[in-house]
């Protein structure tokens, strides 16, 4: 039952995936404009306050989860050995840490001293990303096949060029800062691994959702009102403190939001063939009911993405939940026109990230300056919205040109030789689900 129910695509997850990015790429480019609405921006430390910035990293960690499970079950159906399976999930991880590496490590600028301005730095980037990541079309000789080779290696050689020259203004050599990629990276680790061992079984899953809700809950300080300490509280470097750093669960908030998007894809798939009306009812009766454990967690805790809390967990997850009951609907009954405006940033996710980069590193070498009245208020924010349609539209004409980062590629082209079977689809940006 398992492989046949993966078996069939999900848009809604596409849907999903691309409503995030187009989110994250309005949202992160509001650095540039002034005036913006607060209930668009990020909360402030210590702010009991979640604007619309702080719901789409973990909607977009949700939307990963939902992915895994049609993933790696597809990799299985195909033929792939569990060993070949385990090394996917890893080399996938390296990926991302190294991407967000690199791209950390750019948002603390450069030193005057380094070899090259913050907009060399990331045309370079970009270029170093797509030739060791890119899905290059099937060679069509042996030619073809010796220069994406060659590509794959300039592309590591940009990289490693660009590792050993980077000094930030403190002088401070390149370090090992993940950012938001790396973040998703070791989530995602941490996540697929968990289903690596326990594949589609709920009766394991939904107890370990559980218990990273139960650390978020335990870990997390509370009210000044209810003292201010988390109810779980340890000497500095405790033994358990210490075990959460080495697998990268935190405090578990991040790691929930994958895997409550895994236990809803597996529910998604298990019951795809129950009617709209069923599906709708019981989708939205779980995100009220995620709602109302928000609401009665608010009043312990305030809600903030920067420290994880616990109502933020529960708002976004039903939010999430919701979210993806809609999308499922409108595919049912094919009102998916809209769809095709932003369906790069759902299937060729991990590109859309990375364009904004190349517009950025133009404007810093070419030195463009957007006119004053296009940087404020509402202007600002159409400014943001365009420069998000457009991203999309570069990475679609990108897509036409065979040029769509794929994490697959650099593990198929220097472990993968053995293997008879050919890659399925990514999980961070899949071209399924």
């Amino acid at each position: 039952m398992t492989r046949l129910v993966y078996s069939r695509r999900n848009p809604a997850i596409d849907m999903l995936r691309a409503l995030t990015m187009f989110t994250m790429i309005f949202v992160n480019d509001f650095w540039k404009v002034h005036d913006v609405p607060h209930w668009l921006e990020h909360a402030v430390y210590g702010e009991d306050f979640m604007g619309l910035a702080d719901i789409v990293f973990p909607c977009f960690l949700f939307a990963v989860g939902m992915s895994i499970p049609y993933a790696i079950e597809r990799r299985y159906a195909k033929g792939f050995s569990a060993e070949s399976t385990l090394g996917h999930i890893l080399s996938r991880t390296f990926a991302l840490l190294v991407m967000g590496a690199f791209i950390t490590n750019s948002e603390f600028r450069l030193s005057p001293e380094a070899p090259y301005p913050i907009g060399v730095y990331w045309f370079l980037m970009a270029i170093g990303f797509i030739g060791v990541w890119n899905q290059y079309p099937k060679p069509a000789s042996g030619t073809q096949k010796n220069l994406f080779r060659a590509f794959k290696i300039i592309g590591v050689l940009v990289l490693l060029y660009l590792a050993f020259t980077f000094r930030n203004p403190q002088e401070g050599v390149f370090g090992a800062y993940w950012g938001i990629l790396g973040s998703i990276g070791w989530t995602y680790l941490v996540c697929a691994v968990i289903y690596f061992f326990s594949r589609d079984r709920l009766k394991y899953l939904l107890p370990i959702w559980g218990v990273f809700i139960l650390i978020c809950l335990l870990g997390t300080p509370l009210r000044e009102s209810f003292g201010g300490e988390a109810i779980l509280t340890f000497p500095e470097r405790n033994f358990y403190q210490g075990m959460l750093g080495i697998l990268h669960i935190g405090n578990g908030a991040l790691p929930a939001f994958t895997m409550g998007g895994i236990i809803l894809s597996i529910l998604s798939a298990r019951y795809a063939d129950k009617g709209d009306g069923w599906k709708l009812r019981n989708g939205l009766t779980a995100a009220v009911l995620l709602l109302l454990a928000g609401i009665g967690a608010h009043h312990f805790w305030i809600v903030a993405k920067i420290g994880g809390t616990p109502p933020w967990v529960f708002y976004v997850t039903a939010i999430s939940v919701a979210l993806y009951t809609v999308l499922g609907c409108l595919v049912s009954h094919q009102v998916t026109g809209w769809f095709n405006l932003i369906r790069p940033a759902g299937t060729a996710t991990l590109t859309t990230y990375l364009v904004p980069y190349v517009f950025y590193g133009f404007a810093d070498v070419t030195g463009v300056i957007l006119p004053d009245w296009f940087t404020h208020g509402f202007m600002g924010l159409v400014n943001c919205l365009c420069f998000a349609f457009v991203v999309i539209g570069v990475t679609w004409v990108m897509e036409k040109l065979h040029v769509k980062l794929n994490l697959d590629r650099m593990k198929r082209t220097f472990y993968l030789h053995s293997i008879a079977v050919p890659g399925a689809g990514p999980v961070f940006v899949p071209a399924g689900n």
